[in-house]
């Protein structure tokens, strides 16, 4: 049974290996000339990546592959190449390389003449490397698993007044490193991770204070706990898992306001601390309560040279805003009647397969958004789909699938968390 796997980022590459493990026989398309998707760093902007001074949010412990650990000379908190060479460990260890064929272009995904009983795939593809790079090549798969994330299509905001701003407009996808921003006076807008992180780094090279405007706050976390023991690591034990929701709130919240009162620093959400993707910023308050950074509320309108905010208050001479405003979820080479896409959200059971499909031969890989690491999530995914692939597991009916989701939407799981503890056990 072959099976195709697209994108040779971390979870395509945990697919590899769950697909071996079952008998299948991978073959990867990644586009790049390397592994690691969004971990490979480039000064180019041709494809989704950190930028320069990423770090990751979750210890090295907590992250890892459970056949693979860390070495223990890494840092428990890795910058990206640091993570770039786990994973080419972890892909030369288990002979991953002659699955992959880089520098080939995935151009469309369709189901098979006869899908209906085979479950077969169509994939259209270009070899870039080759004599003719133009060529588009044709071959059919048993089963596909899609690993291309959820950070390649920028999303950008709408306000009135932004195309008359005279300066420079960019989304944090653009962004690389703070050279090109020296001594310019800057706004950014959004509070996820990426707005705390590139807030904090241009306010040591601006010619004064970093703006950074947030509709409505968030909840800022360290990476550092009790004792110096990583955060992730103190909190997210087993017992925590047994205490109502409620209680787990309010414990988090006081644990995270004994750092620096949300409140006081004009951060503080509406959301519970476990209702939204809080931000991991070791920096950010400290940049606040010297004035390098300046919170502000959202923005009502653009001006020629600059802002004006909902509290009434105003800025000019603005030199550049940046958009740290997420992205969109889309499947470019897939029809939406095979993947429809709605309000940015994909319909997914258990956020791997689509309910609508007669065979479940397609998985999808990185639509999730999880309060902790990815890798381990990735690699349970990918396990499961891969047995689902060869039959030791099944599917409920589609009225089920579709109650499953309904209740993802109605808000009774907020949460999507990673238990290490869970995980080692399997």
């Amino acid at each position: 049974m072959r099976v195709a796997i697209i994108g040779a980022g971390a979870s395509g590459l945990t697919c590899i290996k769950c697909c071996r493990d079952e008998g299948l026989e991978p073959v990867c398309f990644e586009q790049e000339d390397t592994i690691g998707g969004l971990w490979y760093f480039t000064e180019e902007e041709r494809h989704s990546s950190v930028y320069k001074s990423t770090v990751i949010n979750t210890s090295k412990e907590m992250m890892y592959f459970s056949d693979f650990p860390i070495p223990k000379e890494y840092p428990p908190f890795m910058r990206h190449d640091w993570i770039m060479k786990y994973l080419h460990l972890y892909a030369k260890s288990f002979d991953m390389y002659k699955s992959i064929r880089f520098r080939t272009k995935v151009l469309d995904l369709k189901k098979a003449t006869d899908f209906e009983e085979s479950g077969k795939w169509e994939i259209l593809f270009q070899e870039l490397y080759s004599e003719n790079p133009e060529e588009v090549k044709k071959e059919v798969y048993d089963a596909v698993m899609l690993c291309v994330g959820h950070h390649s299509e920028p999303s950008w905001p709408s306000f009135p007044g932004m195309d008359e701003f005279s300066g420079l407009k960019m989304h944090s996808h653009a962004y690389k490193d703070f050279k090109p921003f020296e001594n310019k006076k800057i706004l950014v807008v959004g509070i996820g991770n990426s707005g705390g992180d590139i807030a904090v780094e241009l306010s040591r090279h601006t010619s004064g204070p970093v703006l950074l405007s947030t509709r409505s706050g968030a909840w800022i976390l360290s990476r550092m706990g009790k004792g110096g023991e990583p955060f992730d690591q103190h909190v997210t034990r087993r017992f925590m898992s047994l205490l109502p929701l409620p209680l787990r709130n309010k414990l988090f919240t006081k644990v995270v306001n004994q750092r620096f009162d949300h409140e006081t620093f004009a951060l503080r959400p509406q959301h519970p601390i476990t209702g939204q993707h809080p931000m991991l910023n070791d920096d950010l308050p400290h940049r606040i309560i010297v004035g390098s950074v300046v919170v502000k509320p959202n923005v009502t309108n653009f001006t020629k040279t600059g802002v004006v905010f909902d509290d009434g208050s105003q800025v000019n001479d603005l030199d550049i805003v940046i958009f740290c405003t997420g992205y969109k979820i889309g499947f470019k080479f897939i029809d939406q009647s095979i993947l429809p896409v709605s309000d940015n959200k994909v319909e997914l059971y258990k956020y791997v397969f689509p309910p609508n499909l007669a065979k479940p031969t397609l998985a999808i890989f990185g639509c999730i958004q999880p309060l902790g690491a990815i890798f381990p999530i990735s690699e349970l995914q990918a396990r499961w789909a891969t047995q689902v692939f060869c039959g030791k597991a099944s599917l409920p009916s589609k009225s089920i699938m579709m109650a499953d989701i309904e209740n993802e939407k109605g808000g009774n799981a907020k949460e999507v968390l990673c238990f290490k503890t869970a995980y080692n056990t399997g």
